[in-house]
């Protein structure tokens, strides 16, 4: 359900506002981008593009006349979501840096993303845009989402995850979006094959690193993506160490394509943005996560005051 619509050019208040743009189409994904960029344009304001390369290509065809764009690479983040974040506030405070409001637009490859956990992650991170983004200066995101193969159930989840949906050149508000709602997460995927089960407490960094090491081992993974899974790891472990009564359990398994570790804990990770915010200078603690998400092609962090938390890594295999 959505109400109270807005025409083109509108904007309703100085912070963020992020909408979704269903469309079906690259006629329909021109129409709306286009029409969005220049109306942004027509109002001085500075725009922001970071759309798959052949969704660039298009674009760049009908814009050449139009002034100036900052495309940006969608890719150069990676394939871990947690990273998305801090790439927008980076662009965001580079176009925001001339004085101006600014205008998005973020277009996920959806059909790139390999798992239902990829998906999983992709939808959490647009409804974190929200809380990252609330105290924000002004500045208008638009999220293209091209529903010619999607499953209806796929754009419900995604429409949860937007304030506005935008229809026919006019946006309206969407009540399917619940601000003050806990995040309803989808349910981690059980290990498909075996894995291997590990209690770990303090002094025992040595033996997880060698149980993730054999792991790696057993699949192919060596090298510089060894190395950088040991040095997350090592993070994982030592922040339960630190905040979960001194311990914790690891399991390990491949899944998909990569070798996923999971620590289990009872700790509580209260902030949601915990590792997906560059850390400032001055900032005490909150780097293990960071680094985490830099490290790990995808995270996966379920964390309830009740019941623990459960943090997973995944690292892409050879092939």
């Amino acid at each position: 359900m959505t109400t109270t619509e807005t025409g083109p050019g509108t904007r309703e208040s100085n912070g963020f506002r992020h909408e979704l743009y269903p469309y079906a189409g690259e006629d329909a994904f021109l129409g709306g981008t286009v029409e969005f960029i220049r109306e942004a344009l027509e109002s001085d304001e500075a725009v922001v593009v970071a759309v798959p390369r052949g969704k660039e290509s298009l674009l760049r065809a009908e814009l050449s006349d139009a002034g100036p764009v900052k495309f940006v690479d969608a890719a150069a983040p990676g394939r871990n979501p947690g990273r998305l974040i801090a790439a927008w506030q980076a662009w965001i405070t580079d176009r925001a840096a001339e004085g101006r409001p600014v205008r998005g637009i973020s277009e996920t490859a959806w059909d790139e993303a390999r798992t239902s956990a990829d998906r999983a992650e992709l939808r959490y991170h647009e409804w974190l845009l929200n809380r990252a983004f609330a105290r924000s200066p002004s500045w208008w995101l638009l999220c293209p989402y091209d529903t010619s193969d999607a499953e209806p159930t796929a754009l419900q989840a995604l429409s949860r995850c937007h304030p506005y949906i935008r229809r026919e050149g006019a946006a309206a508000r969407n009540e399917s979006y619940k601000p003050h709602e806990p995040y309803a997460f989808e349910e981690l995927a059980a290990p498909c094959g075996p894995s291997v089960e590990l209690p770990f407490r303090h002094g025992d960094l040595t033996i997880v690193r060698a149980r993730v090491t054999h792991c790696a081992d057993e699949h192919g993974l060596d090298g510089r993506k060894l190395r950088e899974l040991l040095v997350a790891v090592t993070e994982l472990a030592t922040n339960s160490i630190r905040h979960a009564d001194g311990r914790g359990t690891l399991r390990t398994w491949a899944q998909d394509g990569s070798l996923v570790c999971e620590f289990r804990d009872n700790g509580y990770i209260a902030d949601p943005l915990a590792g997906r915010c560059k850390p400032s200078h001055h900032q005490i603690g909150g780097r293990g996560l960071w680094l985490v998400h830099q490290l790990c092609d995808l995270v996966e962090i379920r964390s309830e005051p009740e019941t623990g938390t459960v943090i997973r890594v995944h690292m892409d295999l050879p092939g």
